[in-house]
C-alpha cells in the first residue's frame, strides 16, 4: 500500500488469469461486486468498457451525497488483459470528468495469478469545494475491492 497526499495505491495477488479479472472489471454490470466502498449499486444499461473515451453510466447511493446519484465515468485508460481505468464526473457535469481516478493494472504472476493494483488518484481534482472530500475512501475499502474483486472472478 502506498498512501500520498494525491492518491492511495493497493496491490494483491489474485488466484486467476489476467485475461479473467480483465473480463470482469470491463463490465459495468459486474462492478457492484466488487465495490469495496459500498457506494456502488448497479450499472445503467452500459455496454463493455473497449477503449480510451468510451463513458459507462453507475447508480449511487451514499448519504454523504444526498441518497441515491449517477456518476458518469470517462474510460481513461484501457491496455487489454494489462490496465483500466475511469475518470467520473458528475450528473449535473455528466460531460467533465471532475479530476479522480480509479486505475486497475493488472500484471501476470504466473499462469494463473495476477498481481492486480488498484490506485485512486485525486491529483487533477482542481474545484477548491470537492478538494475537501478527498480521499472519499481510505486504504481499507480499496483493499476491500480487491478482496471482493477476488471473490467475484473465482465465481465466474
Amino acid at each position: 500500500m502506498t498512501t500520498n497526499d494525491k492518491q492511495i495505491i493497493v496491490s494483491r495477488i489474485i488466484d486467476a488469469p489476467a485475461k479473467d479479472i480483465f473480463d470482469l472489471l470491463t463490465l459495468p454490470a459486474r462492478h457492484s461486486e466488487f465495490d469495496g466502498s459500498g457506494t456502488v449499486v448497479s450499472d445503467e444499461k452500459s455496454q463493455r468498457i473497449q477503449q480510451v473515451g468510451d463513458v459507462f453510466v453507475m447508480n449511487m447511493h451514499a448519504e454523504a451525497m444526498g441518497g441515491d446519484y449517477q456518476m458518469y465515468n470517462h474510460v481513461t485508460a484501457y491496455d487489454e488483459n494489462k490496465m483500466v481505468g475511469w475518470q467520473p464526473a458528475q450528473e449535473e457535469n455528466k460531460d467533465e470528468p471532475a479530476g479522480w481516478e480509479w486505475l486497475y493494472t493488472l500484471e501476470a504472476d504466473g499462469s494463473d495469478s495476477t498481481n492486480v493494483t488498484l490506485t485512486y488518484d485525486w491529483s487533477k481534482v482542481t474545484d477548491k469545494d470537492l478538494i475537501s472530500i478527498f480521499p472519499a475512501f481510505d486504504e481499507s475499502a480499496l483493499e476491500e475491492s480487491l478482496n471482493q474483486l477476488a471473490a467475484a472472478v473465482a465465481t465466474n
